[in-house]
């Protein structure tokens, strides 16, 4: 495989997961991790990702807040920012993740909604404080830097001292059989410790994130209310979805 298609592949599952692993990289594409951190160097030294240890993560998934940001899928992202805020009530207490996803919900909450929202995310509270009648907590901990979210014990131990209306998380990868996924084990855990105090969950992603599998389970869907991506609710990659989950509304 050519080094200009390997870079093809590699992009497309950044953009896609927003992260990735070298050795998962280099189990795709059948080459060796040495190749693999030689490529993450190029494309990183050009500008198109941000090397991590132990692999690279998107430049969106870091800078979403510039105006110029080529964010991946952003018409999608804006689709499924615009199903979610249905969900929204006046006088509720959420709780956001992080992600290019719910900064483009945050940019559309209505200007009427009195709200309280709790977010684990520095950038996504710096949006809210811009709407009028929301009343914005950031719940503390260790700041993940190449994610902008704050992780770790401390993070847990405040979320499960509280109790939320409605939690909205962006995905990894979702599938039937694993649920929901990610490959960084911190984030995980704060994602369930999210879900355990939340009376609704709320899942938004891209289309294209379904039936993908990564390192670590989240949840087996059982906890998910809401399943919300870009396509009309009936479209046949949804469908696998209804049928194994019955309690939860695929929008």
């Amino acid at each position: 495989m050519l080094k200009e298609e390997r870079f093809q592949i590699i992009m497309k599952q950044i953009n896609l997961h927003n992260k990735v692993l070298s050795v998962d990289l280099s189990l795709l594409l059948n080459v060796s991790e040495d190749t693999i951190r030689r490529d993450l160097k190029e494309l990183a030294d050009s500008g198109h990702i941000v090397r991590v240890h132990g692999g690279a993560i998107s430049n969106s998934l870091i800078r979403p807040f510039i105006a110029d940001a080529n964010v991946y899928s952003i018409e999608e992202k804006r689709i499924i920012a615009s199903k979610a805020v249905k969900l929204i009530e006046n006088n509720m207490t959420l709780l956001f993740e992080g992600g290019t996803t719910l900064f483009e919900l945050s940019k559309i909450i209505p200007d009427n909604l009195t709200l309280t929202i709790f977010t684990i995310s520095p950038q996504i509270a710096t949006t809210l404080s811009d709407h009028p009648n929301i009343s914005v907590y950031t719940i503390g901990g260790h700041l993940k830097k190449n994610h902008n979210i704050h992780v770790g014990s401390r993070t847990i131990n405040e979320l499960h001292r509280m109790r939320f209306d409605l939690c909205f998380m962006g995905v990894n990868a979702v599938s039937v059989e694993r649920g929901m996924t990610d490959i960084d084990l911190e984030v995980v855990e704060v994602n369930r410790a999210m879900f355990q105090v939340s009376e609704r969950n709320t899942l938004l992603t891209i289309s294209e994130k379904l039936n993908h599998a990564k390192r670590y389970q989240v949840s087996d869907l059982s906890d998910i209310d809401y399943l919300i991506t870009e396509l009309n609710e009936n479209d046949p990659p949804l469908v696998p979805f209804r049928d194994r989950y019955h309690h939860m509304n695929i929008l």
